[in-house]
C-alpha cells in the first residue's frame, strides 16, 4: 500500500525476498485504478530496505504525487479484540479483495516461512490467504492498524486464524528504514543479521552472537556477495 506522495509503498519482507535474491530479477508496483478504459499503471519500484524481525519492506516508484493516495494511519494501542477489522489484498490472483471480521487476540507470536517467530502480532478471523501479504488491515474508520503477514492452516487457505503486524511496529519499522536511507549512517553491505530479539523468540542462545554478527541472508549485486558472505 501506498504510504506517503514521495512512492514509498510498504509491503512484506517475504513479498519480495525471492526477487531481492534472485540475479537480475525487478520489481514492480500495479497501482489500483477504477477505470477499465486505461491500461494497468506499472511502475518498476526500487528497494530502500528492510525490518526482518518485523517482516516489512519498503519500496519506492517514480509517480506523480495526483497518482497517490497515502494511507491513514490508525494505531494499535488502543486495539481491543471483539472489534471489527477489514483486510484489502489480492488472495489467489483477484485484485483488491476486501474481507472482514474481528480482532480474535492481541500480542501473539506466529512463525513465519523462513523459520523467524513473529511476536506481537495481531489475530483475525477476517480471510487472509495467499495473496493478502503486505496488504492493510484496517479499522472500521479506514486507517490502518496493521499489515496482514501470516495464516495457521492445515491445507494452505484461510481457517480463521490470521495475523498482522501492528501498525506501531510498522511505523516504526518504516521510519527506520527511511531514516537510515536519507542519512546514509551505516555502511551498506548487503546483509540481514540476526538480532538478539529474534534469536530469543526462535530459541537461539544470545552467546552466539557475542562473537561477530550472524549473517541470514546475502543480497545480489552487494559488496557482501562480491566477497562471497553466505547467509
Amino acid at each position: 500500500f501506498v504510504w506517503d506522495e514521495d512512492g514509498h509503498i510498504v509491503t512484506n519482507l517475504h513479498v519480495v525476498r525471492d526477487a531481492l535474491l534472485r540475479q537480475g530479477a525487478e520489481l514492480e508496483v500495479q497501482l489500483g485504478d477504477s477505470s477499465s478504459s486505461t491500461a494497468p499503471l506499472v511502475f518498476t519500484a526500487e528497494f530502500v530496505g528492510a525490518v526482518s524481525k518485523h517482516d516489512i519492506a519498503v519500496l519506492k516508484i517514480s509517480a506523480e504525487p495526483s497518482l497517490l493516495v497515502p494511507i491513514t494511519i490508525g494505531s494499535s494501542e488502543d486495539l481491543r479484540v471483539g472489534q471489527t477489522v477489514l483486510a484489502i489484498g489480492n488472495p489467489f490472483g483477484f485484485e483488491r479483495t476486501l474481507s472482514t471480521g474481528v480482532i480474535g487476540g492481541l500480542n501473539r507470536s506466529v512463525g513465519s516461512d523462513d523459520g523467524n517467530i513473529l511476536a506481537g502480532m495481531i489475530q483475525t478471523d477476517a480471510a487472509i490467504n495467499p495473496g493478502n501479504s503486505g496488504g492493510p488491515l484496517l479499522d472500521s474508520s479506514g486507517r490502518l492498524i496493521g499489515v496482514t503477514t501470516a495464516i495457521v492452516s492445515t491445507s494452505g487457505a484461510s481457517a480463521g486464524l490470521g495475523f498482522a503486524v501492528p501498525v506501531n511496529n510498522v511505523h516504526q519499522s518504516v521510519e527506520f528504514i527511511m531514516h537510515e536511507a536519507i542519512n546514509n549512517q551505516t555502511p551498506s553491505m548487503g546483509i540481514a543479521i540476526l538480532d538478539s530479539e529474534t534469536a530469543r523468540d526462535n530459541g537461539i542462545p544470545e552467546q552466539l552472537l557475542a562473537g561477530g554478527l550472524v549473517v541470514l541472508y546475502v543480497y545480489p549485486n552487494t559488496p557482501a556477495e562480491a566477497v562471497g558472505l553466505q547467509g
